[in-house]
């Protein structure tokens, strides 16, 4: 029972981070109904910057880590302005196949900052261990969980209650509706990215406060895909929801896979995300919480 809780608040606290990237996914994808491949990019970029704001410039972690996430929330803007908003009216999959060669552009450029082994984000806990009862866990996997709760918390509040979140819902439901309205879809869509941005450099941080980032971190930002269309592609609790999931999944069958499958081989772990995504489509193929399109034919 004691490894079982163990691997339930490491696989929640892993969770989390891919938690933060599925919301960013899903904020871009109900403002402009295109899923961004850009934000595995905007992940690695946010952790290098409070890298080099930690040690290169001797600012305090707690400092570097917000700084950081308004600069990549800057950087998100400029991509959204840039390269993006040119593309509005056009395909679907055109704008998709533009995200990916922003990643891979952007990627390019931040991995010479990186170098070829990894670079240090700074760990504000360290190796320290908190005991709950007989479950003795890292402290970083309870930060982990209460920093997504709070920002989370805080999302939830800015759309419900906020003049601007409501005008980014509104636009989110109906954009031809939000623009007779006065709403300016265009500004919905730039904040939409820079929240996305700022949610991945905090989510590229937090991976990283363990053993650092290097030129493979990004990969974190695939686990996302998951999280998002087992949650619904469309809902902010469901990519929530489902980020959570993927992490207690992995973390289970890391653990358990060993010594009850062991036929399944090596690393099943890395892949059953993508198993469990794959059963929840199945059954219901919009996610736990997305909302199924009615058309007629």
């Amino acid at each position: 029972m004691t490894d079982f809780l163990q691997a339930l608040i490491s696989g929640l606290g892993v969770g989390s981070i891919y938690a933060l990237l599925a919301v960013g996914f899903v904020i871009i994808y109900k403002s402009m109904q295109v899923i961004s491949f850009a934000q595995p990019a905007l992940l690695v970029t946010g952790a290098v910057m409070v890298s080099y704001l930690r040690f290169d410039f001797g600012l305090n972690f707690w400092i570097a880590l917000p700084l950081a996430m308004v600069l990549t929330a800057l950087l998100a803007l400029v991509i959204e302005r840039l390269a993006l908003r040119p593309m509005i009216g056009k395909p679907v999959f055109v704008v998709a196949i533009i995200t990916i060669g922003v990643d891979i552009a952007v990627r390019v450029v931040v991995n010479r900052f990186i170098g070829l082994g990894a670079r240090q984000v700074g760990d504000p806990w360290g190796l320290t261990i908190r005991r709950l009862g007989a479950v003795v866990v890292q402290e970083r996997y309870l930060w982990m969980m209460l920093i997504t709760a709070v920002v989370v918390s805080l999302l939830f509040a800015f759309f419900k209650y906020s003049r601007v979140g409501l005008a980014m819902r509104a636009a989110a439901f109906d954009q031809e509706t939000a623009l007779a309205q006065g709403i300016s879809v265009g500004q919905v869509f730039a904040l939409s990215w820079a929240i996305a941005g700022a949610l991945a450099a905090l989510a590229g941080t937090l991976a990283g406060t363990r053993a650092g980032i290097d030129q493979q971190t990004w990969v974190l930002g695939l686990k996302a895909l998951p999280a998002i269309i087992l949650g619904g592609l469309d809902s902010v609790g469901g990519a929530v929801v489902g980020g959570l999931a993927v992490g207690v999944v992995e973390a289970m069958v890391s653990r358990y896979q060993g010594a009850y499958f062991p036929w399944l081989g090596q690393n099943f772990s890395l892949v059953s995300p993508y198993v469990l995504m794959l059963i929840v489509l199945m059954i219901r193929p919009y996610g736990l919480f997305g909302t199924p399109e009615v058309e007629r034919v």
